[in-house]
């Protein structure tokens, strides 16, 4: 199975009633919208205390769900508003909001939460939840941050040498032939760290070489979909350092970024480390963390 895999219909959202995951929600029924898919709503909340403590050994009363799922309603009302045709479904579960995402993540085509919120999605993918979810959620997940509205920008991917560059950037790809958008293709480089000691021979390196290599390795990784996907307009850029700088400025006026959840090189420990951190803290748009496929290895 594939991230591309046509029967993967499903978009799943986490909301909380906060503005950010209302956000969350619009660009979520547009995707589905888009793909000619589902979407499913789901928020998800805990308790404080123990039922049992207060008589309540079976279902919760009443007046403990009804906040949770009128939030769901509200948003159920909202989606089909936003977009008539769709076909919604909404659900408040009483669960950890991570290990609730992931559950839900399986089958669907990719789980949609906001940057920030309340409740039970509060700091979602800003904290040990958001890293939970990118772990172990069996499809990829979107931040939607930044411009989430932006219409028109091109979808920005983040390409390195790991086992599982060719999906993610099939996923783009499949993407920008989607919003019928362009397709901007980041690699970065560094050049080689010079030998330290007063008796050390300098490293000699010729940087227009190491440029063009790192360019000639990111050109021959987007070939085979070039071909694929052959309507698809194509920039492929080199940048030199940091790779959470250079796809930060990469997402301003764009309309989607695209790094996966572990990588090699250059774009080592994106999401689960710094340089996710920082996509998530400060790119301009919507951020999509793509997990890699079972058996790829970084």
């Amino acid at each position: 199975m594939t991230y591309t895999d046509v029967t993967l219909v499903d978009i799943v959202v986490g909301i909380d009633g906060s503005e950010d995951s209302t956000k969350a929600l619009r660009w979520a029924a547009a995707e589905a919208r888009r793909r000619g898919g589902r979407l499913k709503i789901l928020t998800a909340y805990t308790l404080t205390w123990p039922p049992e403590a207060f008589g309540y050994p079976g279902p919760l009363p009443d007046n403990t769900r009804e906040p949770f799922e009128e939030i769901v309603a509200e948003a159920v009302a909202q989606a089909r508003a936003f977009a008539p045709s769709l076909d919604v479904t909404g659900a408040a579960v009483l669960g950890e909001p991570a290990s609730e995402l992931v559950e839900a993540s399986r089958g669907a085509a990719m789980v949609v939460v906001g940057n920030r919120g309340r409740g039970g999605f509060a700091s979602l993918l800003l904290g040990s939840v958001s890293q939970q979810v990118a772990t172990h959620a069996t499809v990829p997940v979107v931040v939607v941050r930044g411009r989430a509205g932006a219409a028109g920008g091109p979808i920005v991917v983040g390409v390195d040498a790991s086992a599982s560059a060719p999906q993610i950037i099939e996923l783009a790809f499949e993407q920008a032939q989607q919003h019928g958008s362009e397709l901007t293709a980041v690699g970065t480089y560094t050049l080689p760290i010079p030998p330290r000691g007063a008796d050390t021979p300098p490293l000699l390196y010729d940087q227009d070489a190491v440029r063009e290599a790192a360019a000639g390795e990111l050109h021959a990784a987007l070939e085979p979909w070039r071909e694929k996907y052959p309507t698809v307009a194509v920039q492929a850029l080199i940048g030199l350092g940091s790779p959470a700088k250079y796809l930060v400025e990469r997402s301003r006026g764009a309309a989607l970024l695209i790094v996966g959840s572990r990588g090699r090189g250059a774009l080592v420990g994106t999401f689960l480390g710094s340089v996710g951190q920082q996509l998530l803290h400060h790119a301009d748009c919507p951020v999509m963390i793509v997990r890699s496929p079972a058996g790829a290895r970084a």
